[in-house]
């Protein structure tokens, strides 16, 4: 695993808990974080050895967003260079958690606002903090949200509730992000991160394929017909049953034990 200046590694067996580490900017993205978070992201999905990843972010905030004291017109980059970053800097590491072959859980304390919302939405559950929010923060400075937040709160809301929460700028509590299912569970501040990993080591303890093409199909309906869903998990279906992992699990309920999971 590479050294990082702006994110820290914690491994504990199977899980991997990732943390954006720059808390006196309440982890705003800079330039190094969002290239180390590329980084980081595509290592622990290349490595077997790890099944699930956290994504939280030390002290009081998940993600500020973008850090606009580094960019030098007012705070914001000209449009060229923004678009350059979002699709060469941002779109990886937003990717590499959406196409994961293994599920990511964001644990989101305080402030969870602009493109910081796209990553903690980029993963596939989410846990938040009783005093954590969500927030659209782009319109305050006359911005879109960008990140693939539309895309996320479209499918998640629906587009009336989505447009309502990106034009009012609402800051959504953790309580009304668990109501709207935006996010499926919550914990208390302390517990937060403890919460997130106990529910990464169940996941860990589960069918690595299974989980991996349950993913897979989920993306892949969110696009598709109803026929070619069928037909995908068709595929995905034969891939599971042809592998040692579904004779282990058959083995294993018969022996009336845990499955010893290999991943293959």
């Amino acid at each position: 695993m590479s050294n990082f200046e702006t994110i820290l590694i914690e491994r504990q067996g199977a899980v991997a808990l990732l943390t954006l580490n720059r808390p006196d900017s309440l982890n705003a993205f800079d330039t190094k974080m969002r290239r180390e978070f590329g980084v980081a992201a595509r290592e622990l999905n290349e490595d077997d050895s790890v099944r699930v990843v956290v994504l939280t972010g030390s002290g009081r905030a998940f993600c500020a967003g973008a850090d606009l004291a580094e960019s030098p017109r007012d705070g914001l980059a000209d449009g060229q260079a923004t678009e350059d970053i979002l699709n060469s800097e941002y779109k990886p590491g937003l990717l590499a958690i959406h196409n994961a072959p293994k599920p990511w859980i964001s644990a989101v304390n305080g402030a969870c606002a602009g493109i910081g919302s796209a990553y903690a939405m980029s993963c596939d559950l989410m846990v938040m903090a009783e005093n954590s929010y969500i927030y659209q923060a782009f319109g305050a400075i006359g911005l879109v949200p960008d990140g693939g937040a539309t895309w996320h709160l479209q499918r998640i809301l629906g587009p009336k509730r989505a447009y309502e929460l990106i034009a009012t700028g609402e800051k959504v509590a953790a309580e009304k992000c668990l109501q709207l299912g935006l996010c499926n569970r919550l914990s208390s501040v302390a517990e937060l991160v403890p919460s997130a990993l106990n529910w990464a080591h169940e996941l860990a303890a589960k069918s690595p394929l299974a989980l991996r093409y349950s993913k897979a199909s989920l993306n892949f309906a969110a696009e598709a017909s109803l026929a070619d869903v069928i037909s995908n998990e068709a595929r995905l279906q034969h891939l599971c049953i042809d592998s040692d992992d579904a004779r282990e699990g058959v083995l294993a309920f018969l022996e009336k034990r845990a499955p010893d999971w290999k991943g293959c």
